[in-house]
C-alpha cells in the first residue's frame, strides 16, 4: 500500500517547570526564537509532563528538545528526564538549575545522558540560550526519531489475531505502522498506551486512542469506514465486495437504483489479495487485486452506493415482495431485490497441525501485509491454480525460497500458462508435483512441513517458516440453507440450472443468474458453474443489475 503523505506537524520542544512565572518566561523566550517552526509545550510538574508526552507519542508527533527545571516537588527534573527518555529516547535533554546545584547537573549527565544543563537566569537569552538549543535542535535533526502520525499496530510477529488486524487494515486501504511489542517501538508505544503487552493487539489510531483487543466492527467505527446502513429499505441490496459485487453496486447506482453493498471484511475479495493480476482486459501491465479494488470501490461510492464494512449477512427471509436481509447482531435492512455476491473460501487445509498454527505461519492466502514478512524465509505455497502462482511470484521477491505445492502431476491442469512460464523462468520458485503436506509442526510458529509423495508414499521433513494455503473453493452459503436452491457442494443454482428443482413459484421461467427465489440473484464465484474468473465475475456483476431492472419492471 501507497504510504500517504504525513501531516505536517512542528516538532514539540517541551518545557517543564513547577514556577507558573518561570514556566511562562521560558515559554515565551523559546515561542519568540522558536515558535515558526515548532510548538512549544510546557507543563508545570513532571507527572502532567510524562502525561502529555504519552498523548504524543500516541499521537505519532516529534519532540525535539526536553527542558526541565531541577527542583520540582513530586519529581525532580531528573526524575522527569529519566523516565521521559523512554517515551522519546531522541529528544534533547536540558537540566535547568541555579548556581548552586551545578553538582546535580553533573551527576545528570550520568544518569539522563543529559545534553546541557542550564544555569537560570540566562539573560540575554540571545547569549546563553538560543546559542545552545540552535546547536541541540541542529544535532536532534541529524538523527531525528521520525513521527508516525498514521495508525498504529502492536502485536506479536506469530499472534493470529495481530495478523488479521494488519490484514483487515490493509484490505480496506487504511495506511498503518506495524510495530513488534517486544521490540523497543513497540515498547515505548505500550508504555505511553499504559499497557504491559498482555493484551494484544493493539491499535492507535491517528488521534492518539488506543484500541486494546479491537473487533473488525470497533476498527471500522473508530477508523472511518461505514458500518451501518444509512436507511433501512433500499431498491438493491449488493451481498459481498468481491469483484462481481463491486460491479453490481457500479451499475447499481450508476443506473438510478438506491444501492447498498455489504461487506463482511474487505472489497476486493479472493481478487483483492492477488499481489498481481495479468490477464485482466485493458491492463497490459497488470494490476494488483488492491488497486482494482481500490478503484472499483471510489467508483461505486462516486455514484451514490453505500458501501457498509464489517457487517455479516446471517439469514435472507422473503416476505412477499420484500426481500430482508439479517444481520449478526440482530439488525436488519429490506429491500426490492438482492443480488449474492459472496464469493468463495479456501478450503481447510487436512493436515496434522495446520489448525493450531493457522495465523502463525499458516495463512489462507497471501496478503500483503504478511507477505512482506517473509524476507530470507523459506516459503510454501499449496496449491496450483492462478492464485497460487500470482502468490509464489510475489513472495519470490523477498523470500530466500518459494516451494510450490501440487498433489497432480504438473501445473497445466489449473494455471495460466503465462503464469506457468514466468515461474519457470523465476529461480527462487520450486514446483513439487505429486506431493501433499502430511504435517505442520513448531513451537507456537510454523517451523517445519513433513512432506509425502503420493505415487511412491515417500515422506520428507522441510524447514519452512510460512505456507500460504489455496486450494478449493467452499462457497459461504451455510447461512442460505432452507432458503434457496443449491448444488451438492454448496453453490447457489441459478437460471437454466433451476430445471427440475422445486421451489420456483411464477409462470415465466427464472431469469439467467435469479435464484429459486425471484428477485433474488446470486454472480461470481458463489454461482454454481461459474467461471471463476475475476473478469467473468465482473461481467456478471452488470449483467445481474441489467435482470433486476426487468424483475423490477415485471413485479
Amino acid at each position: 500500500m501507497t504510504r500517504p503523505d504525513a501531516q505536517s506537524r512542528k516538532p514539540v520542544m517541551m518545557t517543564v517547570d513547577d514556577d507558573p512565572a518561570v514556566s511562562r518566561a521560558v515559554a515565551r523566550d523559546l515561542r519568540r526564537h522558536y515558535g515558526e517552526d515548532h510548538r512549544i509545550v510546557r507543563a508545570e510538574s513532571g507527572p502532567e509532563a510524562l502525561e502529555t508526552l504519552k498523548q504524543l507519542k500516541l499521537r505519532g508527533e516529534a519532540v525535539a528538545t526536553l527542558i526541565a527545571d531541577y527542583r520540582m516537588p513530586q519529581m525532580t527534573g531528573i526524575e522527569f528526564l529519566e523516565q521521559a527518555m523512554d517515551l522519546y529516547p531522541a529528544a534533547r535533554r536540558v537540566l535547568l538549575t541555579a548556581y548552586a546545584d551545578t553538582h546535580a547537573a553533573i551527576d545528570a549527565i550520568n544518569v539522563v545522558d543529559l545534553d546541557h544543563y542550564l544555569l537560570k537566569p540566562w539573560d540575554p537569552p540571545e547569549e546563553k540560550l538560543y546559542p545552545v538549543v540552535d546547536a541541540l535542535l541542529e544535532a536532534w535533526r541529524a538523527a531525528p526519531q521520525h513521527a508516525i502520525p498514521h495508525t498504529k499496530v502492536i502485536g506479536h510477529r506469530w499472534s493470529a489475531r495481530s495478523w488479521q488486524v494488519r490484514d483487515f487494515l490493509a484490505r480496506n486501504g487504511l495506511y498503518y505502522t506495524w510495530f513488534m511489542a517486544d521490540e523497543p517501538a513497540g515498547e515505548q508505544l505500550l508504555q505511553a498506551a499504559g499497557e504491559d503487552g498482555r493484551r494484544l493487539p493493539i491499535v492507535i489510531t491517528e488521534q492518539g486512542d488506543p484500541l486494546i483487543e479491537p473487533t473488525d466492527a470497533q476498527l471500522a467505527d473508530k477508523l472511518g469506514l461505514a458500518s451501518t446502513p444509512s436507511q433501512e429499505f433500499y431498491d438493491l441490496i449488493v451481498i459481498g465486495g468481491g469483484p462481481a459485487g463491486l460491479a453490481a453496486a457500479v451499475y447499481g447506482a450508476s443506473e438510478g437504483l438506491r444501492t447498498v453493498l455489504i461487506e463482511r471484511t474487505a472489497t476486493g475479495g479472493q481478487a483483492g489479495q492477488s499481489s498481481r493480476i495479468e490477464n485482466y482486459l485493458g491492463f497490459p501491465d497488470g494490476v494488483s487485486g488492491g488497486q482494482l479494488a481500490e478503484r472499483a470501490r471510489r467508483q461505486a461510492e462516486k455514484f451514490g452506493a453505500e458501501l457498509i464494512t464489517a457487517r455479516a449477512a446471517t439469514a435472507l427471509e422473503i416476505n412477499g415482495s420484500k426481500r430482508t436481509i439479517r444481520f449478526a447482531d440482530g439488525g436488519s435492512i429490506d429491500a426490492h431485490a438482492v443480488i449474492l455476491a459472496t464469493g468463495v473460501a479456501y478450503r481447510n487445509l487436512e493436515a496434522d497441525g495446520c489448525h493450531e498454527l493457522t495465523g502463525c505461519g499458516v495463512y489462507y492466502g497471501a496478503a500483503v501485509s504478511v507477505a512482506s514478512d517473509c524476507k530470507d524465509e523459506e516459503v510454501y505455497v499449496v496449491g496450483g491454480a492462478n492464485s497460487a502462482g500470482q502468490a509464489a511470484m510475489y513472495l519470490s521477491r523477498e523470500a530466500n525460497s518459494v516451494t510450490i505445492v501440487v498433489r497432480g502431476p504438473s501445473l497445466e491442469a489449473s494455471m495460466s500458462y503465462y503464469l506457468i512460464q514466468q515461474i519457470e523462468q523465476n529461480p527462487k520458485i520450486t514446483v513439487r508435483t505429486c506431493t501433499e503436506v502430511r504435517r505442520a509442526t513448531g513451537d507456537g510458529h510454523l517451523e517445519k512441513l513433513t512432506l509425502v509423495n503420493n505415487r511412491t508414499g515417500d515422506t520428507e521433513e522441510v524447514t519452512c517458516a510460512r505456507m500460504f494455503i489455496f486450494i478449493g473453493a467452499a462457497p459461504r452459503t451455510e447461512w442460505l440453507d432452507g432458503v434457496l436452491a443449491r448444488d451438492a457442494h454448496g453453490f447457489i443454482l441459478t437460471g437454466p440450472d433451476l430445471r427440475n428443482v422445486c421451489g420456483w413459484t411464477l409462470d415465466r421461467p427464472p431469469h439467467h443468474l435469479e435464484t429459486s427465489v425471484p428477485g433474488v440473484f446470486a454472480t461470481g464465484d458463489v454461482r454454481s458453474e461459474s467461471a471463476k474468473r475475476v473478469a467473468a465475475a465482473v461481467g456478471e456483476g452488470s449483467m445481474a443489475v441489467m435482470l433486476v431492472h426487468r424483475y423490477l419492471a415485471e413485479s
